[in-house]
């Protein structure tokens, strides 16, 4: 197990704790394994529990035959909170680095071994889901402020080579999962915290045999942590269940989200945080940097599962409606202007079959059709301090996404499995401007993408409780349709960008028992013409393809329940990401923290009350800001603390919770803004903060 996870350069970590950390956890998950090994009792209770992980590589096998990194984490065992950031559901997942900026109006940046770092904003070369269905659109990008984040039961990350097989932008997947009500209820729900933080949540759940209806309301107001953050966000979720045969289902969805105001108070330069990490940049002040979002999607799922095959059919709908006033005024007859007006429009259809060949081999065959399209009509404004001024933009822009794939899976062996995989992609993207006058000419343009993606991995069960597999593949990424649109010099779609190459190769072990699961990995990650930033200036970023980058990494995660009273999760993930064969050549991608270690544990002193206490540590290394790495965000480690006892109030279950981040009050940065031109690239994070609420639930 050791050997699987270590590699040479280990020897580079920086701090003497963080590798403590490291071998204790791989003494602790030895030692437990190694205990386990003499309980049948014990083997037979993991071999039943095993299978009700994976379904993110769309192959449903148990987590301990899937030949691919794959990591579940329920939501209630994060520690509580409002649950208005992505981070809360992400904590502790090995590979995924999540930067909160702390700043609504930019969005939660996602990275997936390294894959997403060059987002200026949203997310971008990770494919997010939500019960099937696409967050992302067919261009790659996403934004995590969509989505009711009160709603996911459980979080399913995968990794590495097998993402390929959900097409563009797969560096990994995101997979949220709810679950459906099986029980009538009312639920209130109310919070407040540091920085005027107050959100409140009312929810009605009916069912019945046959179906169920939920209908959801949450409103959150904070006045920000810093001047000029002020955030206003309401949202509407609804769902219907229905049971139309006893193996078929129909899931309704709809969703509202309407953020009338997200005020921003841009990144600060490494001189203003060492200064003052509270203070605002004053372009903000000088341009009014604020956006609001209204974000409406709508989904009917119809599936059916049967002993030897399933099928599922997903069509999707959407709007999503932004106004951002930027930091600079983008008065110049080609600048595009400093407001931007988008109206995105965006629909889908997934559908896939499933069934077994040969009645007599353990042998899946999975089939899936994908067809997207996405509509952006962008107009683009001089921002006259605050106030929208002359137009400079008026273009629309569509992306449409043609894609097929099957996947194979079978036994081969008692103790082999076979999993592979090939996606074919078709997209194109193509811009119609309307904007021309003199000193602005036509800057029409299209182009076109067509991709093979591919995976293939084995998994051999060395024992009823332990595993090893080894995966790899080829994966790709295009530009988006916002990272198409300027270039450095000229005006027009940046046509010249290529999509990036990527070629994954990883080695794992896995470890299932009664009471403590692991897994420990190695991988390595070939890029061609990865996308990264080429320039940032208050909000308009260019982008170019690098000539090779290289990513090498390694990832430990370990959940150890060892007593009825104590349990202990941790997630290690130490990655080298470097540029190889150009000007930056030996330099690591800017972004991008080489350790991130997560270790929560949690007390229950009296197993019967639901009484939880909560420990949890968050360090992260050093991150470079740029492709010279000539500046770096500092290295931090955080502290986080929670309590929570259910209660009975006569027919009312009460939920009171407190909680207490940043519990030293500690000064650092909470994100980075890649090759910012201006210098601003330090996103602050606050001190000490404070959260306390309560759920009150009524059951019928």
């Amino acid at each position: 197990m050791t050997q699987a996870f270590v590699v040479p350069s280990l020897s580079s970590f920086a701090v003497n704790p963080i590798r403590l950390a490291i071998l204790a956890s791989l003494f602790i998950s030895g030692a437990a394994a190694q205990a386990q090994e003499q309980s049948q009792e014990s083997d037979a209770a993991a071999r039943a529990d095993e299978y009700v992980v994976v379904t993110a590589t769309r192959s449903e096998r148990p987590w301990l035959a899937t030949p691919a990194s794959v990591e579940r984490v329920e939501v209630d065992q994060q520690l509580p909170g409002q649950r208005t950031d992505a981070a809360e559901l992400l904590q502790g997942l090995t590979g995924v680095q999540v930067d909160t900026r702390y700043n609504f109006a930019q969005d939660t940046r996602i990275t997936l071994r390294g894959f997403g770092a060059r987002a200026a904003f949203g997310v971008r070369g990770v494919r997010l889901r939500l019960d099937g269905i696409p967050l992302s659109m067919p261009d790659g990008q996403a934004q995590t402020s969509s989505i009711l984040l009160d709603e996911p039961a459980r979080v399913e990350v995968l990794r590495g080579p097998f993402a390929a097989i959900y097409g563009n932008s797969a560096g990994g997947v995101i997979d949220l999962q709810s679950e459906r009500p099986q029980e009538r209820l009312v639920r209130f729900d109310g919070s407040a915290g540091s920085a005027s933080r107050e959100k409140q949540r009312a929810r009605g759940v009916y069912s019945t045999d046959r179906s169920a209806v939920t209908l959801d309301y949450v409103r959150f107001r904070t006045a920000g942590d810093r001047p000029n953050s002020q955030v206003k966000r309401d949202q509407w979720a609804g769902r219907w269940y229905y049971d139309l045969t006893d193996s078929m289902e129909l899931i309704v969805r709809w969703d509202d989200n309407d953020a009338p105001l997200l005020e921003d108070p841009l990144a600060l330069t490494p001189e203003q945080w060492r200064a003052d990490p509270n203070q605002i940049a004053a372009p903000a002040l000088t341009f009014g940097t604020r956006k609001t979002i209204r974000h409406r999607q709508q989904s009917v799922t119809l599936r059916e599962r049967l002993p030897q095959h399933e099928w599922q059919v997903g069509v999707w709908n959407g709007q999503r409606d932004v106004v951002q006033y930027l930091a600079f005024p983008g008065s110049a007859i080609t600048a595009s202007g400093g407001v931007v007006d988008l109206e995105r429009s965006f629909s889908g259809l997934h559908g896939s079959y499933a069934w077994q060949p040969l009645r007599d081999i353990d042998w899946r065959l999975t089939l899936g059709v994908d067809l997207e399209r996405q509509t952006d009509e962008r107009l683009g404004f001089i921002n006259d301090m605050g106030v929208r001024g002359d137009l400079r933009r008026d273009e629309t822009g569509k992306v449409r996404s043609y894609d097929g794939s099957i996947i194979s899976d079978v036994q081969l062996t008692s103790n082999l499995v076979w999993l592979a995989g090939v996606r074919y992609s078709d997209l194109d993207f193509r811009v119609d401007d309307r904007f021309i006058v003199p000193g602005n000419p036509d800057d029409s343009g299209e182009t076109q993408y067509a991709e093979w993606s591919w995976s293939t991995g084995l998994n051999y069960q060395i024992s009823q409780t332990m595993s090893a597999f080894v995966a790899t593949g080829r994966g790709f990424e295009t530009p988006t349709l916002t990272e198409m649109a300027y270039q450095n010099e000229g005006t027009g779609l940046n046509t010249e960008l290529r999509a990036a190459q990527l070629d994954q190769h990883e080695l794992g072990l896995k470890w299932f028992y009664s009471t403590i699961r692991g897994q420990a990995s190695i991988f390595t990650i070939d890029t061609r013409d990865d996308l990264v930033v080429d320039q940032s200036i208050d909000g308009r970023t260019t982008y170019r393809n690098a000539a090779r980058t290289r990513r090498d990494g390694a990832e430990l995660s370990l959940q150890w329940d060892w007593s009825p009273n104590w349990s202990l999760r941790s997630a290690y993930t130490w990655l080298d990401a470097r540029y190889v064969g150009e000007a930056n050549d030996g330099n690591r991608l800017p972004g991008l923290a080489r350790s991130n270690l997560y270790t929560q544990v949690e007390w229950r002193p009296l197993t019967q009350s639901g009484l939880r206490i909560q420990l949890a540590a968050q360090y992260r290394s050093r991150v470079a800001t740029t492709d010279a790495n000539d500046e770096y965000a500092p290295s931090a480690t955080v502290w986080s603390a929670a309590v929570q006892h259910p209660m009975q109030w006569g027919d009312w279950e009460v939920l009171p919770w407190f909680r207490l981040e940043n519990l030293t009050d500690k000064t650092y940065v909470g994100s980075v803004v890649v090759n910012q031109g201006n210098g601003r690239s330090f996103e602050p994070a606050p001190g000490r903060i404070w959260l306390a609420g309560f759920e009150l639930t009524r059951r019928f």
